[in-house]
């Protein structure tokens, strides 16, 4: 065997670190089955837990013996990075019992998450934000113009005997003044709008009225020579009712029937001669 051999046997292989030791905590074992379902997680790729006594979350080691005893690792109470950190010294190295399956537990969690998506609202439903209340000289002004407002101040003024007794008026008196005010203050606008709108309406009315007008003359030839060929089909079958030689088998008419379809024929040819000249 040679020197490099040997040398390779002596030196010994480096093995991966592994947290472990025979120290245990002086508390009782955690049972898994008392936590909350949010204090522990059983993923056999993350499985940890909070740790009761600096309530942080914890990996758990699960040895691979015989025994298989489950113990929390050695922690600190700070986050990661913190300087001088300190250890948790009744946390550490304390026996952890799960007596939870872990599959029942997995389904679970996938029906708990499942039945949350279901319960959170795809839409966000915005509050509907309240219009503000509008004032009383809003309300009414709107329905009551200056003259009506003046007459029931004075109406109120000679039938109220507070008001017309002495000068600080009574609450409906005060509303009536301050009623007339408004509307003689809102009069002249109001009459402005009232003028533009029914400008508006007159010019809606007129257009409206040049385009049935267009429409009209787009059509009107057609429509026209429709109805004289109507009339004119018409004239045409009365006269050959009127002229259609007699039949054996035919009752031939009578000197009121032919009377009578003479003057039908005579109207219809009074609608065709009118349709011709109103052209």
């Amino acid at each position: 065997m040679t020197a490099s051999a040997r040398e390779v046997e002596t030196v010994t292989r480096q093995r991966k670190r592994r947290t472990r030791s025979r120290t245990i905590s002086p508390l009782g074992p955690i049972v898994v089955s008392k936590l909350s379902p949010a204090e522990y997680d059983l993923d056999p790729a993350s499985i940890s837990l909070v740790c009761p006594s600096c309530r942080t979350w914890v990996p758990i080691r699960v040895a691979e013996t015989e025994r298989a005893t489950a113990k929390l690792v050695p922690h600190h109470t700070e986050p990661a990075g913190t300087e001088d950190p300190v250890r948790c010294l009744l946390g550490s190295h304390r026996l952890v019992t799960i007596d939870v399956n872990v599959a029942k537990w997995s389904r679970r969690l996938e029906e708990g998450v499942a039945e949350t998506s279901g319960r959170r609202a795809d839409r966000v439903v915005r509050k509907p934000q309240p219009t503000p209340t509008p004032a009383v000289m809003q309300i009414v002004g709107g329905f009551v113009d200056d003259k009506t407002a003046r007459r029931m101040s004075e109406l109120h003024i000679k039938s109220c005997t507070f008001c017309s007794a002495t000068t600080p008026r009574c609450p409906d008196g005060r509303r009536l003044v301050h009623l007339a005010a408004h509307t003689q203050r809102t009069e002249p606008l109001r009459r402005k709008r009232q003028t533009e709108q029914e400008e508006w309406d007159d010019k809606r009315a007129w257009a409206l009225r040049l385009l049935h007008e267009q429409q009209w003359n787009t059509v009107s030839r057609a429509v026209h020579a429709t109805d004289q060929q109507r009339v004119r089909d018409g004239l045409a079958a009365l006269r050959m009712m009127l002229l259609a030689p007699t039949k054996p088998d035919v009752r031939p008419l009578t000197a009121w029937e032919r009377a009578d379809l003479e003057t039908t024929i005579a109207a219809v040819e009074r609608q065709m001669e009118d349709l011709t000249h109103r052209w």
